[in-house]
């Protein structure tokens, strides 16, 4: 494989000590050990909120995002899980993302996602964004479903997963993605 694949990626958390963005810097550090691969994490605290009347003339913030995606080989999200869903962070970054549906970023892109809640970890979350993903015609990875647990209770003070169990399948999950991406890449002429 002689190019490189670049994945970005971003949390649904604007937490500075967020389990989610702590779960995505390792995902990041995991692709960054493999040959050839870019793992790029995205701040989703400078986006706006969507407001559909800039829609086809977003601001530069946005308009940064949405090449970042574009020129992206795969993406990466961590997803919390708020009042049974996404929040509202995740929420926004992707109606930018994804408006106009004509021109959306995100339309085929591989796309993995994973999260760290509570006692169900981030499963009611997931669901509700892969339906979102079916609208939108990403293609989502759907194996394996990482869901860190009790996340209070995986993570060190500095931010550390501690669980050999999650972190295997994040590294699964991390593994799969650049795969994927790869095969993708050989079949582009």
């Amino acid at each position: 494989m002689s190019s490189t694949i670049h994945i970005v990626g971003f949390a649904g958390s604007l937490r500075k000590d967020s389990y989610n963005r702590a779960a995505l810097r390792l995902a990041q550090q995991i692709a960054n050990g493999y040959e050839n691969v870019e793992f790029e994490i995205i701040d989703l605290g400078n986006l706006p909120l969507f407001n559909q009347d800039f829609e086809n003339d977003p601001p530069e913030t946005v308009r940064v995002f949405k090449e970042k995606i574009r020129n992206a080989d795969a993406v990466f999200m961590t997803v919390p899980e708020y009042n049974y869903s996404f929040s509202g962070v995740l929420k926004n970054a992707i109606d930018w993302a994804s408006r106009p549906l004509a021109t959306s970023p995100l339309t085929g892109k591989l796309t993995a996602i994973m999260g760290a809640g509570g006692r169900v970890g981030t499963e009611r979350a997931q669901l509700h964004l892969r339906q979102v993903f079916l609208y939108l015609d990403v293609k989502a990875i759907t194996k394996p479903e990482v869901l860190i647990l009790n996340s209070w209770e995986k993570f060190d003070s500095e931010g550390n997963l501690t669980n050999e169990a999650d972190r295997k399948q994040i590294e699964t999950l991390v593994g799969i993605l650049i795969r994927q991406a790869q095969e993708c890449e050989k079949t582009v002429p």
